[in-house]
């Protein structure tokens, strides 16, 4: 993708890598935790760019100005490039 000129985002919908077992039972712990979880923006042609801190709420806004699409009055995350 970037070799072609493109843009990467990596993300994941919940976190919970800090705690994957159960402590009182010993099973998978498979609850979502409220840890923060990476969102990654790489763009070679931009280097300068970064991320505020955000909310999952965040990422399509985002990814729609990325885009150039306007966003939908319904959405209410704001872009998290600075």
């Amino acid at each position: 993708v970037l070799a072609k000129g493109g843009r990467v985002l990596i993300s994941a919908d919940h976190g919970n890598a800090e705690q994957m077992v159960n402590p009182d039972d010993g099973q998978p712990f498979t609850a979502h935790t409220t840890d923060p979880v990476p969102f990654i923006y790489i763009d070679n042609a931009n280097k300068a760019v970064s991320l505020e801190a955000g909310r999952l709420e965040d990422i399509a806004p985002t990814m729609l100005d990325l885009l150039g699409i306007a966003r939908p009055a319904e959405m209410t995350g704001r872009n998290l490039i600075r």
